[in-house]
């Protein structure tokens, strides 16, 4: 695996959930070539872990607020380990 790629953990808020947010990234993320998952939390968070270029991974936030309901207020990022075996990218519910 190349040494450009890194995985991240990111933590959104805002209007997220209930607005197609999930579905939103999981075909920016295909599109863009990113694997990883992304899931709703109880606290009304989502969460997501991207893993791909750094700077395809940046261009997320402006995509995803794009969406017509979606706003996002923050945005946390977190380096974690690369998942060497992962392939795809999956809603997680």
């Amino acid at each position: 695996m190349s040494d450009r790629i890194v995985r991240k953990r990111i933590v959104v808020s805002g209007r997220v959930q209930g607005v197609g947010f999930r579905y939103t990234a999981s075909h920016a993320a295909q599109m863009l070539g990113l694997t990883g998952w992304v899931r709703n939390d109880l606290e009304g968070t989502v969460t997501m872990e991207l893993q791909g270029e750094e700077e395809l991974i940046s261009r997320m936030a402006p995509i995803l607020e794009q969406g017509s309901w979606i706003r996002i207020t923050q945005w946390k990022e977190k380096v974690i380990p690369v998942d060497e075996e992962e392939r795809g990218f999956h809603v997680r519910r």
